[in-house]
């Protein structure tokens, strides 16, 4: 053999493992007696390559046959946990939760962990990427385009809500991991068409409805009373925004109050500090999945909205386990 093909031999077979044909061609050089090193020469590999294919893939009679050994070393790939291909089953599974649930990869791979299906997150987005249709990625969070961006900072003004209190003034056990304590917020369209969310922090319990009413602070109180009316026992603390719609708080404190408990006081964040309500933020931004902005609300009747909001308190979450948070908020009352 030439001495330049044996080098481009040499650098292939750095890069890869022996494939059928030099196996063939280690078969052969036994067969003449040829030693290792010779073997090695003409296949273009180090004798201790040759040394180390043929203890490995030889018959349990010390004999080196080269169909036996291509078969030997391809169970061994496919055997590898590391290895394991998907099967086609499970990549329907995960499509239909990527296409009907609008699941995310985290989402997805800790609910298959639960049933022992162990992949990695990063494995379900190289499978969304290598989708030439688009489909997948158009059904995941920020369908792939999302980026951190950095926050400009903004001098904060005073609000001019009468009573409000801060949330600074908010207990400290309210923190998120209790239960009882509720975030509120209003998705507003181009039309002046409003929807009002409040979330239940520590299970991201998503309660939602238009408000025929608009931005009316009186109107959207009432709304709150009576969707929060069921759950009142349980209801400790409410943040929300600066938003004039949200200036009759004291109507919902008043509402809400039940005899011999502690009144529920709604604090109110710094202005253009979102991220002092996040969860609900990040709530909005699932909602918006399926209201996108731009939207006019007077196109998605009652019924859609319970839907969505079902939808979503089917989600399963990473914090919650990767539970859902209809599941994770029904353990408070039954």
């Amino acid at each position: 053999m030439h001495l330049s093909q044996k080098i481009v031999n040499f650098v292939f077979v750095m890069s890869k493992q022996l494939n059928s044909e030099q196996r063939y061609e280690i078969y052969l050089g036994l067969a003449r007696k040829w030693t290792k090193k010779s073997i090695a020469e003409e296949i273009g590999v180090s004798p201790s390559t040759v040394t180390r294919e043929i203890q490995r893939n030889s018959n349990k009679h010390g004999q080196y046959v080269h169909t036996i050994a291509q078969q030997k070393c391809e169970s061994r790939k496919h055997s590898t946990l590391g290895n394991h291909r998907k099967s086609d089953l499970l990549w329907w599974r995960i499509e239909q939760m990527i296409l009907e649930e609008d699941w995310s990869p985290r989402q997805i791979c800790g609910v298959l962990a639960k049933e022992g299906v162990r992949i990695c997150a990063q494995t379900i987005y190289n499978h969304v990427h290598a989708d030439k249709t688009g489909k997948l990625s158009k059904h995941l969070p920020h369908e792939l385009r999302y980026r951190r961006r950095e926050k400009k900072q903004r001098v904060t003004k005073a609000p001019s809500i009468p009573n409000r209190t801060s949330i600074h003034d908010r207990p400290a056990e309210a923190d998120g991991k209790r239960f009882g304590d509720w975030e509120m917020d209003l998705i507003v369209d181009s039309y002046k068409h409003c929807i009002l969310t409040l979330v239940e922090r520590s299970t991201n319990m998503l309660l939602m409805e238009k408000l025929p009413h608009g931005r009316k602070s009186v109107p959207v109180a009432k709304t709150v009373i009576r969707l929060l009316m069921p759950y009142r026992q349980t209801i400790k603390t409410i943040t929300t925004d600066n938003g004039p719609e949200f200036a009759a708080h004291e109507m919902i404190t008043k509402g809400l109050h039940m005899k011999g408990k502690e009144d529920v006081t709604v604090y109110f964040t710094d202005a253009y500090s979102s991220w002092q309500k996040g969860c609900i933020e990040n709530t909005n931004k699932l909602i918006r999945k399926y209201i996108p902005k731009g939207a006019n609300f007077a196109r998605y009747s009652d019924e859609t909205v319970r839907k969505i909001q079902y939808k979503l308190n089917r989600r399963p979450r990473e914090k919650l386990n990767f539970d859902t948070p209809l599941f994770c908020f029904a353990k408070y009352f039954y």
